[in-house]
């Protein structure tokens, strides 16, 4: 029966609308509900549109479309140089979020991601019910639109999630393919670049249907496997596995963020640190990694990048990884250079041995751990670990934060 959902996989693919500028209409009010866009280069006329939102769209500003032809159709485009470390940060938060759904992910993109939800679907009243969900939870707690494609493989899924944009929630199986997808031009397929596009269009090949029902060894001469796998998508058919992330493959995990003001008081940046250090703490418990070495990235007022990094016994407890990372932000700390981005990362993963590798800080006996002190801390962010599971997890922090916060108005 057409329409009917199989029972052997339901895939999502949740694609971010307009990421980078949703990113930065997040975090700047100014700019939404007006057209605007992430611009490279901003301030010549020379530069190309990265990103644009909805309401420049409708004045036809396009991806990479230059500067100077985007402020022609609308004089009053605000534009915003891009941020990648900022939209870094909002794809791992992103991708954070989608853990709680199913831990059967693949991320495609920066800004988009493949679910398989088929062991999770029992948990809602319907697949679309539970997509609705997940676009609600990241307006709510992103301030990100997303559309959302569900079929029973990922390229059908993908191209669901094209179909409705803005908020979209698009259903399309193999039984829909005939009516949904043989319609569509072949340039909209996904897999298809402008160069095969071009090809097939001198092949008379026009409509998805026409790549469907092409003689599949004409295909195969012309493109080699490629044609195989097109004939095979054309026909809404993909065996392509969803190849979720391995805790094994991570090989870092890091927060940082993008400040609205600069921070020229080195106070002020220590504090932050501590809150930086405390939820990469909680991600690498809850993923139970354990580091050897802790990075801080810092980018000052006129955008220079600067990194630092140290050796630490293997930990993923906050108050090593803050002590550890307060001290290389001493180091290099300049006054005369506000920070606009701080970061901290915990990397160098190894499984958890009954004894510590030698490290920079065990060779000195002054800084030498003790395991039982280590045990101990351990065994206090458990507790702190729980405490916030059930009460939030404001409900502990370093006393030195909620002091901070005691000042505030």
């Amino acid at each position: 029966m057409k329409g009917v959902r199989p029972l052997d996989r339901t895939i999502f693919l949740v694609d971010m609308n307009a990421f980078y500028i949703s990113c930065e209409m997040g975090r700047n009010a100014s700019l939404r509900g007006k057209p605007a866009a992430v611009a490279r280069d901003p301030l010549k006329r020379t530069g190309i549109i990265l990103a644009a939102n909805y309401e420049a769209r409708a004045r036809g500003i396009k991806t990479a479309m230059t500067l100077h032809e985007a402020l022609k159709r609308c004089p009053e485009l605000l534009t915003v140089p891009p941020d990648h470390p900022y939209y870094e940060e909002v794809s791992s938060s992103f991708m954070q979020l989608l853990e709680d759904f199913t831990p059967l992910i693949e991320q495609n993109s920066i800004d988009e991601a493949w679910l398989d939800m088929t062991g999770s679907l029992h948990l809602y009243t319907s697949a679309e019910d539970a997509a609705k969900i997940i676009m609600g939870r990241l307006e709510e707690e992103l301030n990100l639109w997303c559309s959302i494609g569900i079929s029973s493989n990922k390229f059908l899924s993908k191209m669901a999630s094209d179909m409705k944009k803005p908020q979209g929630i698009t259903c399309l199986y193999p039984g829909d393919v005939e009516t949904k997808l043989w319609p569509m031009p072949v340039h909209a397929m996904y897999g298809i670049g402008d160069k095969t596009s071009e090809v097939l269009k001198d092949m008379n090949i026009l409509t998805i249907k026409d790549l469907a029902t092409y003689p599949l060894e004409d295909l195969l001469r012309r493109f080699g496997k490629h044609g195989y796998k097109m004939h095979l998508h054309a026909q809404g058919k993909d065996a392509e596995p969803l190849v979720p992330r391995k805790r094994e493959d991570l090989k870092s995990i890091g927060k940082s963020i993008t400040l609205s003001e600069n921070y020229e008081d080195m106070g002020l940046a220590l504090l932050l640190l501590q809150k930086l250090s405390d939820e990469v703490s909680i991600r690498a418990r809850s993923l139970s990694k354990r580091g050897h070495t802790v990075q801080i990235t810092l980018k000052s007022s006129d955008f220079k990048v600067l990194t630092r990094q140290c050796k630490i016994p293997q930990t993923n407890v906050a108050t090593k990884l803050y002590e550890a990372a307060a001290s290389l932000l001493r180091d290099v700390f300049d006054q005369a250079k506000p920070i606009r981005l701080l970061g901290v990362s915990l990397t160098d993963f190894h499984e958890s041995t009954t004894q510590e590798q030698l490290t920079m800080f065990s060779m000195d006996t002054s800084l030498e751990v003790s395991p039982m002190i280590s045990d101990k801390e351990e065994h206090l962010q458990e507790a702190i670990d729980l405490i916030r599971k059930k009460y939030g997890k404001n409900s502990v922090s370093f006393a030195s934060i909620m002091k901070d916060k005691e000042k505030e108005p």
